[in-house]
C-alpha cells in the first residue's frame, strides 16, 4: 500500500489546487477523480464549456445585429452551426483538461482513476481504473455539488434538462423553459436566446439575481426584457411534464392563479446540491449535516481532525475560485503556516452580457446591519470607451461608510465587469476609501474610469463625466 503525506478527493478548482500547492510545499501528494478527466464540474461541465458558448453565442450576435453598425456588411445569411459550436466548446474543455494532467506530472502529483471512499481516517479505498487502496497522513475532501432539482420534476436528460445536458444540445431550442433566474439559469439561457430561441425565465423570487445588488438584478431584468425574453418572477412552479417534444410547465403566480408554459425544452437550473455520494464519511468520523454540507470549522478541519473539507461541499458560495482559495488555505495550514480568507471579499461574477460582478456588503446587507453608508454610482453610457464599442449598459456602484469613506462593496454591471471588479477586491482588501479609489489614475479611454467615477461620486458627488 502506497502512503503519502496528502491524499484529494475530488480533482475540480478545490482539489487541484490543493494539490498543487501541497506538492510546492514538498508534501508527497495523490489526487483522486473517479472521472477519466481531471478538473471536476467547473472544467468539465461548468464555467469553462459555458464561457466557450458565451463566447461563440455572443459573436453570432455581434455579426447578426451589430456589425453593420461598425461598417460590417457581410453578405449572404450568417447562420448558425451548433454541431460546429459545440465542437469548439468540447475542444476548449479537452485542451483544458489536459493541462490539469500536465500540472500534476509537473509536480509529481500520482493520480488515480476512482472513486475514492473512506476505510478509516487515513486510508482511502479507490474503486475504478486504479482500483487498490492508499494511505495518507492528511486526506482532503474536494468532492464539489451536483445540480439541484424539485423533487416533483422527472429529469429525462433529453427534453427536461440540466446545465449539464445544455451544454451539448443537438438544436437550438425553438422555446427554452428555464426555471430558476440565478447565474447558471440566465447565462445559458442567453446563449439560446442569442442563437435564436424563444426563452422564458421563471423564478420563484421576485427578482433574477436574489442573493446579489438588487440594482444590478433590475439592470440585468432590463437588458432581457429588452432582447424579448419572458422573465416571469414570484411564480411558484407546480410541474414540469413531458409529452413528446413538447414540455409543459405549470406554476402559481403571486395572484394564485396556475399558468401554463410550453416549449420543446425545459432547463432545471435551481441551484447545486453537495455531493458527497458514495464517499462513506463516517467510516472516517467526519459528520455531515442536514444539508448535505461537510462540517468543518474555522480551519476548514472536520470533524476528524486530520479530515479537511473544500469548495462546493462545505458551507459558503459555489465558486470555483473560493474552491481554490480554500485549497491553498487547507495545504498551508497542514504545513504549518498560517494562511487566511476573507469571505467577504470573495467575488461573485455572472458571466452573461453585460457582465454582473460584484464584491462585499449590498446595500440589503448594510440596511439590515444598520450601517450607515453613502453610494456613488456612474453609468457605462457615460464613458467614451463605452460609447465606442457600444456596451453602454450598466454602471458601478460604490458603497461606503458614512463616516470613515471605507468602501464596503462594489456592484456592477456593463462590459468586462468580470475583469475590473478585481480592482474593487485589490482596494478592499488593502481596506481603502472611496477617495483613494478616486484618486489614482485610470487609463483613458477604458471601462475601468467607471471605477473612479463612481467612487468620486461617493466621496460628495464629484463625478466629472454627468
Amino acid at each position: 500500500m502506497k502512503s503519502y503525506d496528502v491524499a484529494v478527493i475530488g480533482s475540480g478548482p478545490g482539489g487541484y489546487v490543493a494539490a498543487i500547492r501541497c506538492a510546492q510545499l514538498g508534501m508527497t501528494t495523490a489526487l483522486i477523480e473517479k472521472y477519466s478527466t481531471l478538473g471536476g464540474t467547473c472544467l468539465n461541465v461548468g464555467c469553462i464549456p459555458s464561457k466557450a458558448l458565451l463566447s461563440s453565442s455572443h459573436h453570432y450576435e455581434e455579426a447578426t445585429k451589430h456589425f453593420s453598425d461598425h461598417g460590417i456588411d457581410i453578405p449572404g445569411e450568417i447562420k448558425v452551426n451548433l454541431e460546429k459550436m459545440i465542437a469548439r466548446k468540447q475542444s476548449v474543455v479537452d485542451q483544458t483538461t489536459g493541462g490539469i494532467d500536465f500540472l500534476m506530472k509537473k509536480n509529481n502529483i500520482d493520480v488515480y482513476e476512482g472513486l475514492g471512499s473512506f476505510i478509516d481516517a487515513t486510508h482511502i479505498k479507490i474503486e475504478g481504473k486504479d482500483a487498490g487502496e492508499i494511505e495518507a497522513k492528511n486526506i482532503i475532501i474536494a468532492t464539489g455539488s451536483k445540480p439541484s432539482n424539485l423533487p416533483f420534476i422527472e429529469l429525462d436528460k433529453e427534453r427536461i434538462i440540466t446545465s449539464t445536458e445544455a451544454l451539448k444540445l443537438k438544436e437550438v431550442p425553438k422555446h427554452m423553459i428555464v426555471i430558476g433566474g440565478g447565474v447558471i439559469g440566465l447565462e445559458l439561457g442567453q446563449v439560446y436566446y442569442r442563437l435564436g430561441a424563444q426563452v422564458t425565465v421563471v423564478e420563484y423570487m421576485d427578482r433574477i439575481l436574489p442573493t446579489m445588488d438588487a440594482g444590478l438584478s433590475k439592470e440585468l431584468n432590463k437588458v432581457f426584457k429588452k432582447a424579448k425574453c419572458k422573465m416571469m418572477m414570484s411564480h411558484k412552479v407546480q410541474s414540469v411534464e413531458r409529452k413528446g417534444d413538447e414540455v409543459i410547465v405549470k406554476a402559481e403566480n403571486k395572484k394564485g392563479e396556475i399558468v401554463e408554459f410550453k416549449g420543446d425544452y425545459c432547463l432545471v437550473s435551481v441551484g447545486r446540491r453537495p455531493y458527497t455520494d458514495g464517499l462513506n464519511a463516517e467510516a472516517a468520523g467526519v459528520k455531515i449535516n442536514e444539508r448535505g454540507q461537510v462540517e468543518v470549522n474555522e480551519h476548514l478541519q472536520t470533524s476528524a481532525s486530520n479530515v479537511y473539507a473544500i469548495g462546493d461541499v462545505v458551507k459558503g458560495a459555489m465558486l470555483a475560485h473560493k474552491a481554490e482559495e480554500e485549497g491553498v488555505f487547507v495545504a498551508e495550514t497542514i504545513a504549518g503556516q498560517k494562511p487566511h480568507i476573507d469571505y467577504n471579499l470573495i467575488p461573485g461574477v455572472v458571466y452573461t452580457w453585460p457582465e454582473v460582478a460584484a464584491v462585499g456588503k449590498t446595500e440589503e446587507e448594510l440596511k439590515a446591519e444598520k450601517v450607515e453608508y453613502k453610494v456613488g454610482q456612474f453609468p457605462f453610457r457615460a464613458l467614451g470607451r463605452a460609447r465606442a464599442s457600444g456596451d453602454i449598459d450598466g454602471f458601478v456602484k460604490i458603497l461606503a461608510d458614512k463616516t470613515t469613506d471605507e468602501v464596503l462593496g462594489v456592484h456592477m454591471i456593463g462590459a468586462r465587469c468580470a475583469d475590473l471588479i478585481a480592482e474593487a477586491v485589490t482596494a478592499m482588501e488593502f481596506r481603502a476609501s472611496a477617495e483613494d479609489i478616486s484618486r489614482y489614475s485610470h487609463a483613458h479611454p477604458t471601462f475601468a474610469e467607471a471605477v473612479k467615477e463612481a467612487a468620486l461620486a461617493a466621496t460628495g458627488n464629484r463625478a466629472l463625466h454627468v
